[in-house]
């Protein structure tokens, strides 16, 4: 079996037919359909079951893939040290990130930044919750992700970038709008619109009604901060959400925001990858920008200013 073969069989595994295979690896489909024969005569074994829409993996297939993986990222790593040694600034960067707010700021200054040092370099950048994401990076699809920490995940890595505070959104046409402060009890009983479940955030915040002892109304899961936002706004709820994240709403008057009664939920923001995988330079400098950017001190913690009597957390 070559590299060739093994992109094809990768490429139709995953999208599920030999036409979407085809062109993820820019062959046409009597090529790859060659190629998938080839593979299947030296190992020995039917790889795919043809259904009337999709492909589907046989059990030999499913083994194949989890190799498949582990030899083209080696493959990959192999060509990043050979460019490494003969001073290339090409190659990849694979990058996911669970963080609507990275996403839209600093990563597009982080990747600009990255061009300068590296110009050729191809980039590519996905979404998802941090779960889907680190589930990627361990099948070798995302070099690095930006993540909720902690993730819990043998084979990963991760470095914590920054800390933020979870607080309490509404509108400013709620009835309690005029409050800085509300308790679990309060929030339970109101019309919650929550991330999805899945990311650390949503379990911090689940956790929290748990130890509570009080069972949320949580009325909408949706997938994406700025959409939770524009909920909150239109006064279809209230919303749980990272601090910083509201800070230009709350300046403008769209969102109140409230401190969160006897309770300190950090959010920390770091990026997962690969235990003892390789790190090429443009993987290293990437890492860097990061670093540099977020390295500024994190805020003084909410409760310092208005920490609770020990009686209110008792309920």
């Amino acid at each position: 079996m070559d590299i060739r073969q093994l992109k094809a069989f990768v490429a139709i595994a995953e999208s599920g037919t030999f036409t979407a295979g085809a062109v993820r690896v820019h062959v046409t489909q009597a090529a790859i359909s060659m190629q998938i024969r080839q593979l299947e005569n030296e190992t020995g074994a039917q790889l795919f079951v043809r259904a009337p829409r999709r492909v589907i993996l046989t059990e030999a297939g499913e083994k194949l893939l989890e190799r498949a993986y582990v030899i083209l990222r080696e493959h990959d790593a192999a060509l990043e040290e050979m460019a490494a040694l003969t001073g290339a600034h090409k190659g990849r960067l694979r990058i996911g990130s669970a963080s609507a707010m990275v996403s839209a700021d600093p990563l597009p200054q982080i990747l600009r930044e990255l061009k300068k040092t590296h110009e050729a370099v191809e980039t590519s950048v996905s979404s998802g919750t941090s779960e889907a994401l680190v589930q990627q990076v361990l099948a070798g699809e995302l070099d690095i992700a930006f993540v909720s920490l902690p993730v819990e995940a043998r084979g990963i890595q991760t470095e914590q970038l920054s800390e933020d505070y979870l607080v309490a959104i509404a509108s400013p046409h709620h009835k309690l709008a005029n409050q800085k402060v509300v308790s679990a009890y309060a929030l339970a009983g109101e019309k919650l619109i929550l991330g999805e479940r899945g990311g650390n955030t949503r379990r911090l915040i689940d956790q929290f009604f748990a130890q509570a002892g009080v069972t949320p109304k949580v009325v909408m899961e949706l997938s994406r901060l700025s959409a939770i936002k524009r909920m909150v706004e239109e006064d279809m709820g209230v919303g749980i959400v990272p601090l910083q994240s509201v800070d230009e709403e709350v300046k403008q008057g769209r969102l109140v925001r409230w401190w969160i009664e006897a309770a300190q939920i950090n959010w920390q923001l770091g990026v997962a990858r690969l235990v003892g995988g390789y790190e090429s330079p443009i993987h290293l400098t990437f890492l860097g920008l990061c670093r540099e950017h977020f390295k500024q001190p994190v805020s003084t913690p909410p409760r310092n200013k208005t920490k609770p009597k020990k009686k209110a957390a008792g309920g």
